[in-house]
């Protein structure tokens, strides 16, 4: 039961706290899922949020919902997804019908462009950590390169690009193995 309750309330902070979706909370993430309570790895986090880019909605929600699934099963995966979705909904129900009044307010405004300015330094963060721990040779370096040109110079879709690199990634994988079996036989 404690374990549950510690899961509940670690994504409830991680999404009472992290503005700018899944990549801005990515720190926080490696903080207490993988830090403090061990509950993953860096590799899984990198697999969930890569399976969060090509499965349909927030990679923040799928991602609790790996992370609990794994520790607990589907009762789990549901604790963890209602605590990362709970600060949204009670945040969003409370400020639904007081924004329309505020939101012209210059001070409200200066505010969320001072938030928007925050939400991009950790989403920088977030990608500087996701390539030091994807990019690790040659071949990882030339799918990144593709991924990235693809998606800055064309309208190809995220999820064809995931499935592109992760096809690329398996052929690398498929190579490697028969070079290594060419070496030791």
């Amino acid at each position: 039961m404690k374990e549950l309750w510690n899961l509940y309330v670690s994504w409830f902070k991680m999404g009472l706290f992290t503005f700018g979706g899944g990549y801005a909370m990515l720190p926080m993430i490696q903080r207490e899922v993988i830090q403090k309570y061990h509950w993953a790895t860096e590799d899984e986090i990198m697999d969930y949020y890569a399976i969060g880019q090509i499965t349909p909605g927030i990679i923040a929600v799928n991602t609790a919902t790996f992370v609990g699934y794994k520790l607990r099963g589907v009762l789990g995966g549901t604790i963890a997804t209602l605590g990362v979705i709970s600060p949204s909904i009670i945040i969003i129900s409370c400020i639904a019908g007081l924004i329309q009044n505020f939101s012209d307010l210059p001070l409200v405004q200066s505010a969320l462009r001072g938030i928007q300015v925050a939400v991009c330094v950790l989403m920088t963060k977030s990608i500087i950590n996701l390539y030091q721990k994807g990019v690790k040779n040659i071949p990882t370096f030339v799918i990144f390169a593709g991924a990235w040109l693809l998606s800055t110079f064309t309208s190809i879709s995220t999820m064809i690009l995931v499935v592109i690199a992760g096809v690329c990634g398996y052929v690398m994988y498929i190579l490697e193995d028969k070079k290594k079996e060419g070496e030791n036989a």
